[in-house]
């Protein structure tokens, strides 16, 4: 919290000198201010509430400085600030603190507006109550005293809020007007200015323009969605709002017009499509693959697969809750002849083909860029570099969802299906086994990798000879004729490099071998080969040591004793017998002492 103050003081003391470097007139960069105000205060991470919170703060602290308070503690005077009052370019922030605090409010309640549609009414009022106060700040800097950058500013500004608001109201026309006011002044004020200022400009100008082909496209421009698929392409893997803007657009572009679609077909089969969710997705379906197939970067095209089988899981979702709910349905179903299953069951069957054969075009482009890194040549030793291992992962997820395509519900009878999905597992069988094989190179296993590339060998020409039967059928896969080549080529290098090996191993001079049961503690002058050492049970110590006789300790005798004179104790016998039988009882009862 210290923290967070400390930043708010820094950054208001860094705007009040961008206020005060202008010479004529009153001036305050708008865009600049506010930009770098939610960028450090929560809307890097997408959290208005607390860039709301640091609104509230600074306009409290600007008031205080400004001695603009609105009444005292007991009682509340509004007041507004005029004309007659900008003294200071400190009275324009004020205003401009407040709609960004509304702004943001707004924002707030449009992401809980999601799970609670009741807050779509309040935040329009914040929107209109951010707008008004837009409109305000235009009013004051038609001042003399304000500069022409700073009065252009706040024409965009509020041309921006106002836009929001007539968005948020689907009035297309009067938001596309606002938008494009703002678009043309900043792009003028771009060109006016450095190059610094500049990209902060045509910043703002990319952040409207998904909204302004969204607007052309409910006035009727039906060029709209393509214009939009481009602007999410040429994001790129880098996602944050403008990611999530477009995807939102995209989403409400698309159901617009999937309200014209009501059936779709597979293998033969022609189902009705029911569910909203359901025609949204398919309609988008060939949008989303032609932008993976121009994806220009490997992260881009990683990206969009993820947000398509995110949107393929939410769909196939919608249609079991449907299931579920559809019991009559499934009791139709099961007493259907022939075990046709229902159009219902149909349809999740051709979605979780859909999400199933994503997953396994989504892991074989990453084998592709992986196998791309594996030959090249490794610069840094320090840092991991791909293996084989990784590869094979891969293609245990794709070998695990051609299994699970082979079982999917109403495609038991589909005999072309069923050959298909076997070829197609085949191919990938033959590609693992590849880099099983190299992987047992990387550890010298000669005669395992050859066996393995044999068996590589053998499953290429099943592919083959089943191919011929159906057509079109390696359209979509790896050239399996290109894999044949690359095998032959590492056989020949696998065969050179195991004789290779092996005379290395023969012209290692052989060292003798002696049985000999010393310890080697006993034998450290002398070198021997002895395989046992490095076994279970080495011998490196006599263990317990055998016994080694060493002195005693010496035992002395009191010799002396036997020539020592004592002295004579005779006067003191006859004292003690003098006393007599008498002395004795005395003694007992104490009388003598």
């Amino acid at each position: 919290m210290a923290a967070d103050k400390q930043s708010e003081i820094k950054t208001s003391r860094m705007d009040e000198n961008k206020e005060k470097s202008v010479d004529a007139g009153l001036g305050l960069e708008i865009l600049q201010i506010i930009k770098e105000s939610q960028q450090q205060h929560g809307l890097r991470h997408g959290d208005y509430q607390r860039y709301r919170g640091y609104c509230s703060r600074r306009m409290r602290r600007l008031r205080k400085t400004l001695g603009f308070r609105m009444g005292n503690r007991h009682k509340f005077t509004g007041k507004k600030v005029t004309v007659e009052m900008l003294s200071d370019s400190r009275y324009l922030l004020v205003v401009l603190m407040e709609a960004e605090r509304a702004w943001s409010y707004a924002m707030q309640l449009k992401q809980e507006a999601n799970t609670e549609p009741r807050k779509r009414f309040h935040l329009l009022a914040r929107l209109r109550k951010a707008a008004k106060h837009g409109e305000h700040l235009e009013r004051l800097c038609e001042s003399p005293r304000v500069d022409a950058k700073t009065k252009l500013e706040a024409q965009a500004y509020t041309a921006y809020l106002t836009g929001m608001v007539q968005f948020e109201l689907q009035e297309w026309k009067a938001a596309m007007e606002a938008f494009n006011k703002c678009k043309t002044i900043y792009e003028k004020l771009a060109s006016a200015f450095t190059d610094e200022q500049a990209g902060l400009y045509y910043q703002r100008v990319e952040e409207i323009s998904p909204n302004l082909r969204y607007c052309a496209y409910n006035i009727g421009d039906q060029n709209a969605i393509n214009d939009l698929m481009q602007m999410r392409l040429s994001a790129g893997g880098s996602g944050g709002m403008m990611a999530e803007k477009l995807e939102t657009l995209i989403t409400q572009t698309r159901a617009k017009q999937a309200a014209t679609m009501s059936e779709v077909e597979w293998r033969g089969r022609t189902v009705p499509v029911k569910i909203d969710k359901v025609r949204i997705f398919l309609l988008g379906l060939a949008d989303n693959e032609a932008a993976i197939a121009q994806a220009a970067s490997e992260e881009t095209k990683e990206r969009l697969y993820e947000t398509l089988l995110a949107e393929c899981r939410d769909t196939i979702q919608a249609v079991r809750e449907e299931i579920r709910m559809d019991v009559k349905a499934r009791e139709r179903a099961s007493e259907t002849e022939g075990g046709k299953v229902s159009n219902l069951q149909y349809l999740h069957s051709y979605l979780t083909y859909i999400k199933l054969w994503t997953v396994v075009k989504r892991n074989e482009s990453m084998a592709h860029t992986l196998q791309a890194k594996l030959k090249e040549p490794q610069t840094d030793e320090n840092k991991r570099g791909p293996r084989p291992q990784d590869l094979i992962r891969l293609y245990d997820i794709i070998l695990q969802s051609l299994a699970e395509l082979s079982a999917l519900q109403g495609m038991e009878e589909d005999h072309t299906f069923q050959k298909e999905v076997a070829l197609k597992t085949l191919v990938y069988k033959a590609y693992r086994c590849f880099f099983i094989a190299q992987s047992y190179v990387l550890v010298k296993k000669w005669s395992e990798a050859l066996v393995l590339y044999e068996r590589v060998l053998k499953y290429a020409r099943e592919v083959q000879s089943q191919a011929k039967n159906l057509n079109n059928s390696l359209k979509d896969l790896p050239d399996v004729q290109e894999l044949i080549a690359e095998v032959n080529a590492e056989k020949y290098s696998l065969q050179a490099a195991a004789i290779l090996d092996k005379e290395d191993v023969a012209e290692t001079p052989t060292l003798p071998h002696v049985k000999d049961n010393k310890p080697l503690s006993d034998r450290l002058e002398a070198f021997r080969l002895d395989p046992t050492l490095v076994g279970k049970q080495p011998n490196l110590v006599e263990f317990p040591p055998d016994f080694q006789p060493i002195p005693c300790k010496p035992l002395f005798f009191d010799l002396a004793l036997n020539h020592v004179a004592f002295p004579p104790l005779d006067d003191k016998v006859e004292q003690k017998g003098k006393g007599g039988l008498t002395g004795y009882i005395k003694g007992i009862f104490g009388f003598g002492s």
